[in-house]
């Protein structure tokens, strides 16, 4: 009879992302980061490999420049690609005033090629969009332990993710 292979987890244990970036939050002792190759003008585009799982979360950093509402409306764009295969969508909104970290967590449910994206922003200066893929045939019964794993690991990035403090640049308004 076919069946789906048992999956050992490992032991939650995670790891402080203190870079350049202006951004730290907790990840997986049993993930590795890595610079997206592609984007060398991009320093904080950040992997999160799974190895074990086959699986990655892409993060890319964007600065705000009067265009928060187009990263916003690219990020329910992107995530939308995926509704066609998707059996549901449910949205979490993220509010977490004590850091000044906001957003939206789209969990996309069934035989999507993501099963998970979010975006994270202060509204001011920063943008953080993530989206997690498995490099395996997107089969949402089998692949559904992984990313309820995944999935409380990301929730632990967004609720340790933090902006650095930065200079504040005044300018003279006339």
């Amino acid at each position: 009879p076919r069946a789906y292979c048992r999956i050992d987890f490992p032991e939650k244990k995670y790891s402080l992302l203190n870079d350049s970036c202006p951004f730290v939050f907790e990840y997986p002792v049993y993930a590795t980061i890595v610079p997206v190759p592609e984007h060398d003008k991009e320093p904080c585009w950040k992997s999160i490999c799974f190895p074990l799982f086959n699986a990655q979360i892409y993060l890319s950093y964007k600065t705000i420049n009067c265009n928060l509402r187009q990263y916003i409306e690219d990020s329910h764009t992107l995530a939308f690609k995926h509704q066609i295969k998707a059996s549901g969508m449910p949205e979490t909104l993220v509010k977490i005033d004590s850091t000044n970290v906001y957003g939206l967590i789209f969990g996309i449910e069934g035989n999507a090629a993501s099963s998970l994206q979010f975006y994270l922003t202060d509204s001011v200066r920063h943008f953080v969009r993530g989206a997690l893929y498995f490099y395996s045939r997107p089969n949402y019964d089998s692949l559904a332990p992984v990313i309820d794993f995944l999935k409380k690991d990301v929730d632990r990035m967004i609720a340790t993710f933090r902006w650095k403090k930065t200079e504040k640049k005044y300018t003279n308004a006339k």
